[in-house]
């Protein structure tokens, strides 16, 4: 297969994408939580963190930056496939590195995990929501820009190598 119809082939994956349901639906979820976190970090959230613990307090501070940095990530990972979507932005232009969403390095919650019994439930429960949209919007990602990179034959090829290798083939 060539190369330019395989980018063509991938282009359309990623357009039909972007103009379903599902995406709809994604980008309403993604963007309402992005308001309601907004919502609760500048009101009540500021409101209950006065009255923690010193440790919590901290606990609260760092679980709220990631609880932001994830809808950010999230919020502008959907902003770059409705420009997609309204043809603002090329297909290939989002299939850039840079637009992926990563995962986050190991050892970031388990800090937080600790003292989450004492944080407030507002918090946690938007930050267990942001965990799965973000993981939602990974999935999609690695649907559309990963797993539509390389053609199945190749991804069994590749693995079988990587098996051989393992084996010293």
């Amino acid at each position: 297969m060539h190369h330019a119809d395989h980018q063509g082939r991938r282009d359309e994956i990623i357009r039909d994408f972007a103009r379903s349901e599902l995406f709809e639906r994604t980008f309403q979820d993604g963007m309402d939580l992005v308001e309601q976190a907004a919502g609760y970090l500048d009101g009540e959230g500021r409101q209950e963190s006065k009255l923690l613990s010193r440790n919590a307090a901290l606990a609260y501070a760092a679980e709220s930056m990631r609880l932001t940095t994830r809808l950010m990530q999230v919020a502008s990972w959907l902003l770059v496939q409705r420009a997609v979507r309204e043809g603002d932005m090329a297909p290939a232009a989002a299939c850039e590195d840079r637009y992926r969403l990563n995962v986050d390095p190991p050892g970031e919650e388990s800090m937080a995990r600790a003292v989450r019994a004492e944080l407030p439930r507002g918090l946690t429960a938007l930050a267990d929501r942001a965990e799965r949209i973000h993981e939602r919007a990974r999935h999609l990602d690695r649907r559309m820009y990963v797993d539509s990179a390389h053609e199945a034959p190749n991804l069994v090829l590749s693995q079988m190598d990587r098996l051989k290798t393992a084996f010293g083939g």
